[in-house]
């Protein structure tokens, strides 16, 4: 499936240029968090590159075919979408969907409720569920498929520190398992806690890309050293 290639990608919408020219390469397991201001196109690309958004121009090749790579692949949204069914429903859908026998759907279902804590209130409507229950659960219903590649849009955005420790160290051990990841925050603290690589957005523009360590000591980005250091990007 990897490496993930975007040539020239561009976005527009309504006339208006959103995104690009971009290229960029993403590796198996590569755990890369997209930075920048408000605006600056993060949810684009991500959307972009999942296949979910019409590119004005460019290409985005994986190494299969785009019907196999879109089986391998998971996105979830800043505001999680919960079907109107229980915790336990939201988990095993996906499965049977992929035909995953109903024995062995309920094997991991459960397994997962417990993973995420989730275990008492499991058979009460998933629409129900506090907003960090909401995330954790469809980050459940992403990882339980097992995906090679893993999209996230703000996953831990305006949720308490618990709940994102929480999230954090199942995108931690989901990594371990193969899964990539490509995620946006505006969280720098957690940027440097998760990632390997930092892609930093600026109107869209890929201004940087760069190993983490090299990112926070060295950006090759005027723009990013103002965004690091607290400043307003203009």
């Amino acid at each position: 499936m990897f490496p993930l290639i975007a040539e020239n990608l561009v976005v527009e919408f309504n006339g208006k240029h959103i995104l690009g020219p971009i290229d960029l390469t993403v590796n198996k397991g590569d755990i890369s968090l997209i930075l920048g201001p408000n605006g600056s196109g993060k949810t684009t690309l991500l959307k972009s590159l999942h296949g979910i958004m019409k590119l004005k121009r460019g290409s985005i090749k994986w190494s299969c075919s785009n019907n196999s790579s879109m089986k391998k692949q998971m996105f979830v949204f800043q505001t999680p979408i919960m079907l109107r069914r229980s915790v336990f429903e939201n988990l095993t859908y996906p499965l049977l969907l992929r035909k995953v026998s109903n024995s062995k759907a309920h094997r991991l279902a459960t397994e997962w409720v417990e993973k995420i804590g989730l275990k008492e209130i499991m058979h009460i409507s998933a629409t129900r569920l506090s907003g960090g229950e909401k995330q954790k659960l469809a980050l459940a219903r992403a990882l339980i498929i097992e995906p090679e590649m893993l999209f996230l849009d703000e996953p831990s955005a305006s949720l308490d520190g618990k709940t994102t420790v929480e999230i954090e160290n199942l995108l931690k051990s989901c990594t371990k398992n193969g899964t990539t990841i490509m995620m946006s925050t505006h969280d720098i603290g957690q940027a440097k806690r998760l990632a390997k690589n930092i892609l930093f957005l600026n109107k869209g523009i890929l201004e940087s890309n760069q190993l983490t360590e090299t990112f926070f000591l060295e950006p090759t980005s005027p723009n990013a050293q103002k965004f690091i250091t607290g400043e307003i990007v203009e």
